[in-house]
């Protein structure tokens, strides 16, 4: 078995993480845990910017391609975006959702930002113009994570049932003043617990989600059939992420191993 070694260990006083990116140039880690939002030097470990104002639990952080503005979401029931073009990066827009916000995703047009709450809706933002929609899949469930697919082409949304949401997405006729059009593709069930993450591979052609029933489980994506089934007994599987090529995939669990897996794409 292959085996990994801590390289560098970042102080986060006074909470636990619940949330973490790089930004794309790789020089700076961003971490959302209880009321902070914590930005790192990678080379050093302890925070260079801590932000105020933030309360609750912060769920998700993330970047913008070029790193211009970050992203984040939490149990304030908000989603704030933050530039970064300067020294002391300030909330410059804020999306307000009238429940908690456990996912937000960014579109691969680097303008639109998918949305998932804890009162079951899914909110697709345009931080530009403003403009958003509202999808309610199922009612009396909550949305756990939310993903797009690196292409563009689906969006996928998972909930505490177990069950995951699939739209297929286009292009507005008038991309200057209006959203990406969502169409309802398909509801699979799959998971018979709580469902905890969904993502898509770099190359959009796999789909895999987690569970509280301790498996993660991948789907292809050119018919959402169910392609592998990744088991850990008795625990947890939290989260799963691809590597660059999408041959392989790394999962976290409550056993408190993280795993690296070997996808067969027969």
């Amino acid at each position: 078995a292959m085996k990994g070694a801590s390289t560098e260990n970042m102080k986060h006083a006074d909470s636990q993480v619940n949330a973490l990116d790089i930004i794309p140039n790789g020089t700076i880690l961003a971490a959302g845990g209880y009321q902070h939002i914590r930005l790192y030097d990678m080379n050093y470990s302890y925070p260079m910017i801590n932000f105020d104002g933030v309360t609750k639990n912060v769920t998700r952080v993330g970047f913008q391609e070029d790193g211009k503005w970050m992203f984040t979401g939490g149990e304030d029931c908000r989603v704030r975006i933050w530039d970064m073009s300067t020294q002391n990066p300030a909330c410059k827009r804020m999306f307000d959702c009238l429940t908690p916000v456990n996912a937000v995703c960014l579109h691969p047009n680097q303008v639109e930002l998918a949305i998932g709450s804890q009162g079951g809706s899914v909110y697709l933002w345009d931080v530009k113009s403003d403009v958003h929609e509202q999808l309610i899949p199922e009612v009396e469930a909550s949305i756990q994570d939310i993903a797009i697919s690196p292409n563009g082409q689906y969006m996928a949304a998972v909930n505490n049932k177990g069950n995951c949401y699939i739209w297929s997405l286009s292009n507005s006729a008038n991309s200057e003043t209006q959203l990406t059009q969502t169409d309802p593709k398909l509801r699979i069930e799959a998971h018979k617990k709580y469902a905890l993450r969904c993502k898509f591979s770099p190359d959009s052609s796999l789909l895999v989600t987690c569970s509280g029933d301790g498996t993660a489980r991948i789907y292809k994506t050119d018919t959402f059939q169910l392609h592998a089934e990744l088991k850990i007994e008795k625990y947890w599987m939290w989260d799963a992420v691809f590597s660059n090529d999408s041959k392989y995939l790394f999962t976290a669990s409550s056993d408190g191993h993280a795993r690296l897996w070997k996808i067969e794409t027969k």
